[in-house]
C-alpha cells in the first residue's frame, strides 16, 4: 500500500504525478480515456505557472513548443479601446505562452516518463471506501476486469464530472451561464487579421468575439451565439457560421479556413466548499470550474497540484507532520474563489446586452485602458503572479504568504531539488546554518543571505514566504510546529 492513486491524466493529474515522482514518492496515475486530449482546449500557460515549472524542470520544453503573446487588444466598432501589454509583468515570463492542451499533456507526459511513470489508460475508478490508514479503491479495466487497490491517499484530478468528488458526495455549487458559445480552431488569412501573436477581443452589440493565437499560424475563435433551452440541442457550427461572425462582429477583412475543431459549449461556474476530506483530495476542474475568460482554469488547476504535491511528499517521506496537509484546502479554495469571481466579472462585462450599458462600458474601457496602472493591473491579474496565501495557517509575519521573487537571489529556485525543503534566508548565516542543522528534514542545509536586507525569512518549497520575522525564537516555533512528531 505504497503508491498514491491519482485519478485523471489531464494537465492537473500529470503535474501532480510528476511532482510527487520527482520527490521520490510512488504514484499510480489512471485515466478512463483511451488516449490523451487531441484538441486545443486550454490554450494559455501564464507567468506564475511557468515559474513553478522552473522547479519542476520542464519550462524549456514548453517555451520551445509555444507561442509567446506579448499583449492583448480590446476593440469595438473598428477602433481599439485599449491594448494591455504583458512586458511589465514582474516575471522572467512576461508574456502569455499560447500552447494547445494536447501539447501541454504531451510534454507533461514526457516529463512524467522521465521519472519512470506512465499513464494507465482505460482504467476507471468505480468506487472507494476510506479507513483510518488508507483508501480501498475499486478500479475497472477495459476488459471488464475489476481490481481493488489499497492506497494511502487518493487524489481526484478527474475533471468537472469527477468520480472522486461524486464518491465523496460533495456538492458542486454554482450555476450555468445562459449563453451558448461557439468555439472554432481555424486558420485566419487576410489584411484585417489581428497580429498573429495577439489575443484580440471584439466587443459587439450582439456579443463578444475573441481570437486567441495558436502556434502554427492557427487561431481559436470564441463567440456568444445566443441561448437555447434545455430541450433543444444546438447543432455543431459550420465554417460558414464562423465566417458570418467574423464579418459581423470583427468587421470582416479576413477569412477563416481549415477547421480542425468546431463546437458549442456553455459556461458553468461551480466550486466545492472543501478540497480535502480525510485521505481524499480534489484538484483542478474536479474542485472548481469557471468561465474561460482570462485563461485561468488550467493554470489554477496545475497550481493546485504543485501546492499539494510538496506537502504530501513531505508528509509521506516523514519529513513534516501530517497537519501540514491541513493548509491545502484553505489556501487553494481561497484562490478558487478569487479566480471564479474575476472570470465571472470579465464574462459579465463582455456579454452585456443593454445598448446603453454597452456604450457606457466601451467609454469606461477606453478611459481606463488609457491608464498605465490599469493596464498593468489587468496583466498582473491574468499572470497570477500576485496570488498569495496571506490567510494560510502556514503564513506568519509581515508579507507572509506572498510570492518570493524567483530572481531575488542567485540560488536555485526553492523546491527545485530532489526533496522538498523550505529555504532559510538569514542575515546571520552562522546562526542560520545552526538552525538548519536542527531541522534537517524541513530546511535546506545552506541558508541564503536575504537580498533585501530583511532579518529572517523562511520560503516554502513552492516559492511563497512562510515566515517573515525579526527574532530567532519565532523561526524556531514556526519550524517546530511543522516538524514530524516522534512516534
Amino acid at each position: 500500500m505504497t503508491e498514491i492513486l491519482i485519478v485523471g491524466a489531464g494537465p492537473v493529474g500529470l503535474t501532480m504525478a510528476a511532482e510527487l515522482a520527482r520527490y521520490g514518492v510512488a504514484v499510480r496515475l489512471i485515466d478512463r480515456s483511451p488516449h490523451a486530449t487531441e484538441t486545443s482546449k486550454a490554450l494559455v500557460v501564464w507567468s506564475r505557472t511557468l515559474e513553478l515549472m522552473d522547479r519542476m524542470g520542464c519550462t524549456q520544453a514548453f517555451l520551445d513548443a509555444g507561442l509567446r503573446a506579448p499583449g492583448a487588444s480590446i476593440r469595438s466598432g473598428g477602433q481599439v479601446l485599449g491594448a494591455p501589454r504583458f512586458a511589465d509583468i514582474a516575471s522572467a515570463y512576461n508574456f502569455a505562452l499560447m500552447i494547445p492542451q494536447r501539447d501541454t499533456e504531451r510534454l507533461l507526459a514526457a516529463h512524467l516518463r522521465s521519472f519512470g511513470v506512465a499513464v494507465e489508460r482505460q482504467v476507471e475508478l468505480i468506487g472507494f471506501t476510506e479507513a483510518a490508514d488508507g483508501i480501498a479503491a475499486r478500479l475497472r479495466h477495459v476488459d471488464g476486469r475489476e481490481e481493488i487497490v489499497r492506497t494511502p491517499w487518493l487524489i481526484g484530478c478527474d475533471g468537472a464530472h469527477s468520480a472522486v468528488r461524486h464518491g465523496l458526495g460533495l456538492a458542486f455549487e454554482g450555476s450555468a451561464q445562459g449563453d451558448d458559445w461557439l468555439l472554432a480552431d481555424v486558420r485566419l488569412d487576410g489584411a484585417g487579421t489581428p497580429p498573429p501573436d495577439e489575443i484580440a477581443t471584439y466587443l459587439h452589440r450582439d456579443g463578444p468575439f475573441v481570437i486567441f493565437p495558436i502556434p502554427g499560424r492557427r487561431a481559436r475563435v470564441v463567440a456568444t451565439v445566443g441561448r437555447t433551452d434545455a430541450m433543444h440541442e444546438r447543432p455543431d457550427p459550420t465554417l460558414d457560421d464562423v465566417q458570418a461572425l467574423v464579418d459581423r462582429r470583427a468587421g470582416g477583412g479576413f477569412r477563416v479556413s481549415d477547421p480542425v475543431w468546431l463546437t458549442h459549449f456553455r459556461i458553468n461556474e461551480r466550486k466545492v466548499a472543501e478540497y480535502r476530506r480525510g485521505r481524499v483530495f480534489l484538484a483542478g476542474d474536479a474542485a472548481h470550474i469557471h468561465s474561460p475568460a482570462g485563461g485561468q482554469g488550467m493554470n489554477t488547476g496545475m497550481q493546485d497540484a504543485v501546492n499539494l504535491a510538496w506537502k504530501l511528499a513531505m508528509v509521506v517521506r516523514g519529513e513534516a507532520g501530517a497537519p501540514l496537509l491541513d493548509s491545502y484546502s484553505p489556501e487553494r479554495s481561497a484562490v478558487g474563489d478569487l479566480v471564479l469571481r474575476n472570470a465571472g466579472r470579465l464574462t459579465d462585462m463582455a456579454t452585456l446586452s443593454n445598448p446603453a450599458a454597452q456604450a457606457a462600458r466601451n467609454l469606461a474601457l477606453r478611459f481606463l485602458l488609457g491608464l498605465h496602472a490599469v493596464r498593468d493591473r489587468m496583466a498582473t491579474t491574468m499572470s497570477e503572479i500576485e496570488i498569495a496565501y496571506a490567510g494560510s495557517p502556514l503564513s506568519r509575519g509581515p508579507e507572509a504568504g506572498e510570492r518570493w521573487d524567483p530572481h531575488a537571489d542567485a540560488g536555485p529556485p526553492p523546491g527545485s531539488g530532489p526533496a522538498p525543503r523550505f529555504v532559510l534566508y538569514a542575515a546571520d548565516m552562522t546562526r542560520g546554518a545552526a538552525l538548519a542543522a536542527r531541522f534537517p528534514t524541513l530546511l535546506e542545509p545552506d541558508p541564503r543571505r536575504p537580498p533585501d536586507g530583511r532579518f529572517l525569512v523562511i520560503v516554502r518549497p513552492d516559492g511563497y514566504v512562510g515566515l517573515s520575522a525579526a527574532r530567532w525564537d519565532e523561526a524556531e516555533r514556526y519550524l517546530q510546529a511543522l516538524a514530524p512528531k516522534p512516534g
